[in-house]
C-alpha cells in the first residue's frame, strides 16, 4: 500500500509543532523497525525533537515541525529501500538522514544507497554512505583511484568488491591484491615456517574478504590458476600488469620509491585502486609514499583521489567518534608544534639583532 500522510488536524497551538502519520504494511514495518527496534532508536537519536509512536501499521511523528517533516521524508526513503529488498542497518539510517539534510545535493538516499555491487550467499555488498557511493563511482570512471580515509570506511572492501565484479563481468582476466609487508608494532620475522608462512599474516585480511565475496570452494582454484593473485608488494617489481584489476592495500606503509614502482606496473586494459590511511603510517622513517603521491599526481587526468571521513565509517558507531578524537588530537599537536617553531624563530631573530653568538641562540625543537 503506498505511503500516505493522513491529515490529522491535530496541530498544537504552538506554531512550531507538527504531526505526520504514515501507513506501512506489516512486513515492511518489521524490516523498517529492525531487530529490537534498533532502526527506530537510531531515527529518534537523529531527530531528538520528534516523538515516534508505532501502533499497528501506523507510524505517528509529532514534535518540532521542521524535524517532523525531515523524519517523514527519511521514513519514506527507508521504506523504498526495504520494499526493494534491501536490509537496513543504523548506518543506512544515519547516511540517509545526512543526504536529506544536504539541500545542495538534491539526491534520493534510496537511489544513492541501493546500488548493489555484488550479491554473495544472499548478502548484497553496496555503498552505505554518500562518500562510499562517490568512491565506487570514481572506480568506474577512472583508471587509477586512491581511496584515502580512516579505518572502517570500506576502502579496501569496496575496492575488492569492484575487482570481483569486474572479473565476473569479464572486464579483466585476473585480480591482483597486494599490500606492503610492514609490521604494525609486532615483529613477525621470527615466526616459524617458510617465507610464505611468514608473509601470510600480512595478507590474511585480503583472503578473508575474498572468501566473503566469493564461494570459498572456488577461491583456492582461482588462486591456483593465477586468476586471483595475493602477494606482497615486493613481488610486483619488474612486472607489467595487463588486463588486470589491481588493489594496493595499506598504501600508507609504502615508501615513495615503492609507490612509484607500483604505479608504473600499470599495463593495458588494467585499472588500479590504492587504499590507505595517512594517519596510520607504520614505516620507521614516517616518509609515506601515499602522502607524497597526493601532491605529485593531484592534477593528472584519469587519476582520482577519494577522501573518506568519519561520516563514512560503517563499523561500530564508536569507531567514528574515535577517529574524530584522534584527528582533533593530531590537529592540536600540529598546532602546538607550529607555535613552538614560530616562538623559536622569533627568539632567534631577537638574538641575532642583539648580537648573541649563534651557538648561544635558542634551538628549535
Amino acid at each position: 500500500m503506498p505511503i500516505s500522510d493522513i491529515p490529522s488536524g491535530s496541530q498544537t497551538p504552538e506554531e512550531n509543532q507538527g504531526e505526520a502519520r504514515l501507513h506501512v504494511d506489516g512486513v515492511a514495518m518489521v524490516r523498517l523497525l529492525g531487530p529490537q527496534d534498533r532502526l527506530l532508536t537510531t531515527m529518534e537519536k537523529q531527530y531528538p525533537r520528534v516523538n515516534v509512536h508505532v501502533r499497528g501499521n501506523e507510524i505517528t511523528l509529532t514534535g518540532d515541525a521542521g524535524q517532523v517533516d525531515a523524519a517523514r521524508r527519511l521514513v519514506e526513503e527507508l521504506l523504498v529501500m526495504v520494499r526493494g529488498g534491501q536490509d537496513l542497518s543504523p548506518t543506512e539510517v544515519t547516511s540517509s538522514a545526512r543526504i536529506l539534510e544536504d539541500t545542495g545535493l538534491n539526491l534520493s538516499p534510496a537511489d544513492v544507497l541501493s546500488q548493489a555491487i555484488l550479491t554473495s550467499r544472499g548478502k548484497s555488498i553496496r555503498p552505505k554512505t554518500l562518500g562510499q557511493k562517490q568512491y565506487v563511482d570514481a572506480i568506474d570512471e577512472n583508471t587509477i583511484v586512491f581511496g584515502i580515509g580512516p579505518a572502517g570506511t570500506g576502502k579496501t572492501y569496496l575496492a575488492m568488491a569492484k575487482a570481483v565484479q569486474s572479473l565476473q563481468r569479464k572486464e579483466v582476466s585476473r585480480i591482483i591484491l597486494t599490500r606492503p609487508a610492514v609490521e604494525a608494532g609486532e615483529r613477525l620475522g621470527y615466526l616459524p615456517g617458510t617465507l610464505t608462512d611468514k608473509i601470510d599474516p600480512y595478507l590474511r585480511p585480503l583472503y578473508d574478504a575474498l572468501n566473503e565475496m566469493m564461494d570459498p570452494e572456488i577461491v583456492p582454484k582461482l588462486l591456483a590458476a593465477g586468476t586471483i593473485e595475493v602477494a606482497p608488494l615486493a613481488y610486483m617489481r619488474g612486472r607489467t600488469l595487463n588486463d588486470s584489476f589491481i588493489v594496493l592495500d595499506e598504501a600508507q606503509n609504502t615508501t615513495p620509491e615503492q609507490m612509484k614502482m607500483f604505479l608504473t606496473r600499470l599495463g593495458f586494459g588494467s585499472r588500479m585502486v590504492v587504499t590507505g590511511d595517512i594517519t596510520q603510517v607504520d614505516l620507521p622513517t614516517g616518509a609515506s609514499g601515499l602522502r607524497l603521491v597526493t601532491r605529485v599526481l593531484k592534477d593528472i587526468d584519469d587519476i582520482h583521489f577519494s577522501r573518506l571521513t568519519s561520516d563514512d565509517v560503517v563499523r561500530h558507531s564508536l569507531v567514528g567518534r574515535i577517529v574524530d578524537a584522534y584527528t582533533e588530537y593530531d590537529a592540536q599537536k600540529q598546532a602546538l608544534h607550529y607555535e613552538r617553531e614560530q616562538a623559536a624563530e622569533f627568539a632567534n631573530r631577537a638574538a641575532r639583532r642583539a648580537g648573541i653568538p649563534h651557538d648561544r641562540q635558542p634551538k628549535r625543537r
